[in-house]
């Protein structure tokens, strides 16, 4: 049985970590469910996909809000704690700083389990779902990028429209008609039949008019050229975001553990890293909480606000130089965490007790030869 104390503080976190998560969760699967309609609405995603490519989606960020989740959970609930004067409150009745880390650390050792399960287990399988709708799509999908049947596509500033008629399954397209104004003579080209497929190396959409007219040319004059062709190949440029998805974020982390290649390795440790940043910002949280309501707080505000920006982007910036061999293997991605945790320590040595009776000893004996 814990003790109240704990069940107290452990019990204030969670609900401010849920709260947070629930908050969280929501703004991105809103974001993602815009992105996701956009898609549709381009003809890029199949409807019928949505929820199964929304839900994949928010498994895949899922491990990257836990860490911050928990970091503002665990200042949230200590910083109300000391609002409210229960930290000088327990503090005068023995229980330090120091005392908080046990049920803060009994409620980041599953979140962190929990964190690592998303991270190294459901969020390559979700990578790999994702990777398997948007090549689904790729191959059966032939509403493109605005390229819809009954509607004008335009590009190059309106010198290039496409109109298409019907699009029947199997990426066959019917009664198509383009119009080109991009060279030195418009070129009309019409065709009852065609075909729709995306080049995989550069992300083009390639559109096959087969068996049509072609007319170079102004009406009136007299070097109107009308011609006959079998095949008629139009290429238009790759639109919107290209999402690309490396055999990396797909490949389950069993396979990776096995792999001696040092872009796998960089992998590996990316997700691993997820649970640790748990554990290490639980570290952090505990010193950057004033303990009075007297005390000020804009400097530990700013500290904390310093850390958690230093902690992700050197998280990137570590995980970055490990994959291109800047870095030894022996030091891992995870320097940086060690690297902050000292910094916030550093910085607030002075406020700690242990540095106060360190100053107060050093100065009696400093003082006691002059005093003899």
């Amino acid at each position: 049985m814990l003790p109240i104390v704990d069940r107290y503080v452990l019990t204030e976190v969670a609900k401010t970590f849920t709260a947070i998560v629930a908050t969280l969760v929501a703004i991105v699967a809103s974001m993602l469910f815009l992105r996701t309609l956009e898609e549709v609405n381009l003809g890029a995603l199949n409807a019928e996909l949505v929820l199964r490519f929304l839900g994949l989606q928010i498994v895949r960020d899922t491990p990257s809000l836990l860490p911050p989740a928990f970091f503002l959970a665990a200042l949230g609930a200590q910083g109300r704690l000391a609002r409210d004067s229960e930290l000088v409150a327990l503090n005068a009745c023995g229980i330090g700083p120091s005392r908080l880390f046990r049920p803060l650390f009994l409620l980041a050792l599953p979140v962190a389990m929990v964190t690592g399960w998303f991270a190294l287990v459901l969020q390559p399988w979700a990578a790999a779902g994702i990777a398997e709708i948007r090549l689904q799509q790729k191959e059966q999908a032939t509403q493109i990028a605005g390229l819809q049947a009954g509607r004008f596509y335009t590009e190059e500033g309106g010198d290039l429209v496409i109109y298409i008629g019907s699009i029947a399954k199997g990426k066959g397209l019917e009664r198509i008609f383009v119009i080109d104004r991009s060279g030195e003579t418009t070129r009309i080209v019409v065709s009852e039949t065609g075909r729709h497929r995306l080049e995989e190396q550069s992300g083009d959409q390639l559109v096959i008019l087969r068996d049509g007219h072609r007319f170079d040319g102004k009406a009136g004059e007299g070097n109107y050229l009308i011609g006959q062709f079998r095949e008629y190949l139009l290429r238009l440029e790759g639109q919107g975001e290209r999402h690309t998805f490396t055999k990396r974020s797909t490949t389950p982390s069993g396979d990776l553990l096995r792999s001696d290649a040092i872009e796998d390795r960089a992998e590996l440790e990316h997700r691993i890293a997820a649970p640790l940043a748990i554990l290490t910002l639980t570290l952090i949280s505990v010193p950057l909480v004033a303990i009075s309501p007297r005390q000020k707080t804009s400097g530990r505000l700013l500290l904390a606000f310093l850390a958690y920006f230093t902690f992700f982007n050197l998280q990137q910036l570590a995980e970055s130089w490990l994959g291109s061999g800047l870095t030894p293997v022996w030091l891992t991605s995870f320097w940086y965490q060690l690297l902050v945790l000292a910094l916030v320590y550093l910085v607030m040595a002075p406020e700690s007790r242990w540095y106060r009776q360190l100053r107060a000893g050093l100065a009696r004996v400093w003082t006691s030869p002059a005093s003899s």
